[in-house]
Formats: C-alpha cells, structure tokens, sequence
C-alpha cells in the first residue's frame, strides 16, 4: 500500500497553456486489468490497424498510429484526460515548479477550437488585452481546427523571444482580432499580499505551485508585524486562479482553519483514489520537507473575518479553498459562481518518458457537495460587469463530454448561498465608465486602482467590524 502522499502525489494545473486540471502523478502504472479484454474490438482494432499500414496513401509509421490511436481513445473519455508525450509530459513537470515558457494563457478546448479560460496575470498574454472567452481560430497560418489541446500549447510554447500570431473570434466583435505576441518566460508568482490600510490584510493566490503554502505563510507573517496591532479583517482573492498542487491548496485552507479540519475528500472506483485531506502536516508538507511552515502563524489568523473573492475563472483548487472555507463557516464568499472543475486526474507514467492522464476521482466539500460542473455559489454576489454577455464565461459545464455532477439534489442539496440580507450588507453599485487601465494593477502594484469587487470586501469586513462593536 502506497503511503498517503504518494497516493496523493502532485495534484497540478496543466500550466501555462491548459485547461484547469487537478492531476494525481502515480509511481504505479501496472493495475489489473478488470474482467476479459474485448476481443472482437481488439480484432477489428488491428485488422483498421493492418489496412492503415496497407493502403493508406503515404506511409505511416507504427509509432504515429498507435500513438494517435491512444490519444483518440483517451480524448473520447472527458475533457481532461489525455496522453502526454515526452514534450508535455516534461512541461507539465516544470510547470508546477513555477516557470516555463510561452504567452500565459489558460486554455480549454471547445468545438475543435482552443478556447481561453483565463490570461495570467503579468504574462504577455495579459498585457496583449486576451480576454477570457476568447476562441483562438489560427496560430500563425496554421488553423487550430482539427488540432489536439496538447498539439496547440505545443505549437504555443516556444523559446523566449520569439513571436506568434494568435487569430481570435471574441463575441460582440465583428472581426476576427489578430494580436502578435512574444514568448516569454512566465514566471508566476503564486501568492500577493498588502496592507490594504491599518487591520485589512490582502492576498491573492493565482496559482497552487509547490511552495505556495510557504509563501503564503512567509506573508501572512510579514503583514501581522507590519501591522502593529489587531488584525479587522483579511481578504484572500482567488479570482481567476486556475487550480494547482493540490497540497498548496490544502496548505492554504490550513493556514485559516483549525488543524485536522476536512479540507477536501475524493471518491473514485480504487481505493487509492479515496483520500481523506484534512488541515494538518501530513496533508500539505511533500517531499522531504518536513517544516511546518503553518506552525508559526500567528494565533488570531484562524479567527479574524475573512472574504474569500472568486469568479468564473476560479477553478479546481481554488475550489477546494473555497468550498472549504465556505462550508466550515470560516469566511464569506463574494464574487460569481466558479468554474465547476471537481474531477481529479492520475498521471500515469508509461516508461518512455510519457504518460497518460486519466480521470479517477472526483472530489467534494466537507459538506459533501460535489462542485463538478456547477462551481462554488457566492454567498454575496457582486456585478462583474458583464451580466449581459453571460453565454461568454466558459465553465466546466461548457466543455464537450464534461463529467456529470454525480450528487443529485435529493442527495447532497447543494447548501441556499445566504441572501445579502442575512448579512446586513448592500453591495455597492458596480461604477461605469472606469478606465480600462484602472482595472488591472500598475506593474509594481498588487491590486488595481479600481478593483470593485476588493472594495466590496473590504467595506463587508468593515461592517462586520462595526456590528461586532455595537453588540459588545
């Protein structure tokens, strides 16, 4: 039996150029095959197999059909389990540690066509104006039509310095919007934080890398003592965070929840697929790190009122956080409904330097809800500016083959999100005719001059502080 972090193994975001994923690298690849293999379909897979190396047109090597044969046969399962060749089974290594190369751009595929689920912040894509939504047509010359999502952040990818051009249909646009990008080396770093003013601690997490936890301790630290006094309130933005290591996400719950809380459980048919994820050392120190980091925060962390900020663009381990914190009551949730990736995939290693990954678990919240294909539910919703345009957010629910949510209302009533009166709080109206570059923070600066929704929060944190104040 496998010990517990290596059943767990590296839950990551496929980085840079991939849609939100949360992945399960195993050292095991061999299992027992369940019950007789299907003759008749194997027999027909090698007389197709035959014809093809017979009379195709031009030849083809054995090596390009069966590798296509494998990425068909595990393209057709879901949207998220795919073969990995040496190239992206290497990138999707390097990416977890936080840098890599290409333009920032979280992407899924939807109808053939690449689709962008998010931009990175401070990437070239970012900078470019990429908005999510956005459906990527051509890469240079080349249509992405008929591509694979592993051939297109292949074609994506490329070495600093260099440029592409990247074609995009965006809705309300008559044109297709042509922008010229330079690759750069993408250097994401995970955790943000600020003094917002005196009491009011802000921290962004835009990724769950291998040393998110350590970070995020490093800075709630750092902004107690810059603090000199009782800390009012703390604000963590997930917005548009794609997911990650799933030990960084069980980290961060833990910094704010008391130890051996539930986190997060998974569910699938082995049994090495069914974890238990609590707040405690086991669960998010990896490796030969054996620090707990968590151990020195400072005491009141686990108690001060807390805002957690999502939208659309919060995806797989922000959920996790998310629903963790929501469920344990612990903190508010603003913002939009998330993304809705609840399914957990097990990287595979085949022994030539790839592997395959394949879906094996989903995962719920400590209330049991499954969040898969219907995201986390606000329990105060903001105006994101554009409720109009709707149909442009792309979720999990959106995605062709997507898994289905396995709780049925009668099974696990998704928990009411509390009405805005529960909390005494009417959300301002969101301001218009802000200045398109008000909107995303100055380079150097950690939030934007006219960020709505963390205003909204830190207003929220503001009344809770004053409620408590009149009742005592």
């Amino acid at each position: 039996m496998r010990s517990k972090m290596q059943q767990l193994g590296l839950i990551a975001l496929g980085v840079c150029l991939g849609v939100m994923i949360s992945l399960n690298f195993s050292a095991v690849a061999e299992r027992e095959v369940l019950g007789p293999l299907p003759v008749e379909e194997l027999r027909a897979f090698t007389e197709v197999f035959g014809r093809i190396k017979a009379d195709y047109v031009e030849p083809v090597a054995d090596k390009k059909l069966i590798t296509e044969a494998i990425t068909g046969m595990l393209a057709g399962l879901d949207p998220h389990s795919a073969y990995l060749d040496q190239d992206a089974f290497r990138e999707l290594q390097v990416g977890t540690q936080g840098e890599f190369g290409g333009l920032g751009i979280e992407v899924g595929m939807e109808d053939g066509f690449v689709k962008v689920v998010s931009p990175i912040d401070d990437t070239p894509a970012s900078r470019a104006g990429i908005k999510a939504g956005d459906l990527i047509v051509k890469l240079d010359d080349t249509s992405v039509k008929g591509m694979t999502l592993n051939d297109a952040v292949k074609a994506m990818r490329g070495k600093p310095n260099t440029k592409i051009t990247l074609t995009l249909v965006r809705k309300g646009e008559t044109k297709p919007i042509v922008v010229t990008l330079t690759r750069d080396v993408i250097k994401i770093q995970s955790v943000k934080s600020k003094l917002l003013e005196p009491g009011y601690a802000y921290f962004r997490v835009t990724q769950f890398q291998e040393h998110t936890g350590e970070t995020l301790a490093t800075a709630i630290q750092a902004l107690f003592k810059q603090n000199q006094g009782p800390m009012k309130g703390i604000v963590l933005d997930l917005r548009n965070d794609p997911g990650g290591l799933l030990n960084g996400a069980v980290a961060v719950t833990a910094a704010f929840l008391p130890q051996n809380s539930l986190v997060v459980y998974t569910e699938g048919r082995t049994e090495d697929a069914k974890m238990r994820l609590t707040a405690s050392p086991e669960n998010y120190l990896r490796g030969k790190l054996r620090d707990d980091y968590l151990a020195r925060l400072p005491a009141e962390i686990k108690n001060v009122p807390m805002v957690v900020l999502v939208n659309g663009g919060s995806a797989s381990a922000s959920e996790i956080v998310a629903g963790a914190l929501q469920d344990h009551k612990r903190a508010v949730i603003m913002g939009t409904q998330t993304f809705g990736k609840g399914s957990v995939q097990t990287i595979l290693p085949l022994g030539n330097s790839t592997a395959i990954k394949l879906t094996t678990a989903r995962y719920y919240t400590p209330n049991g809800r499954s969040i898969q294909a219907k995201g986390i539910a606000p329990d105060i919703t903001l105006d994101d500016g554009t409720r109009s345009e709707a149909n442009l957010k792309l979720r999990e629910a959106d995605l062709t083959k997507h898994l289905t949510n396995d709780r049925s209302e009668e099974k696990a009533p998704v928990a009411a999100s509390p009405t805005v009166n529960s909390f005494n709080f009417t959300p301002a109206v969101r301001p218009k005719d802000v200045d398109e570059k008000d909107l995303k923070p100055i380079p150097g600066e950690v939030v934007a001059k006219s960020d709505y929704e963390l205003s909204q929060a830190v207003s929220f944190l503001k009344s809770r502080g004053a409620v408590r104040t009149t009742a005592n």
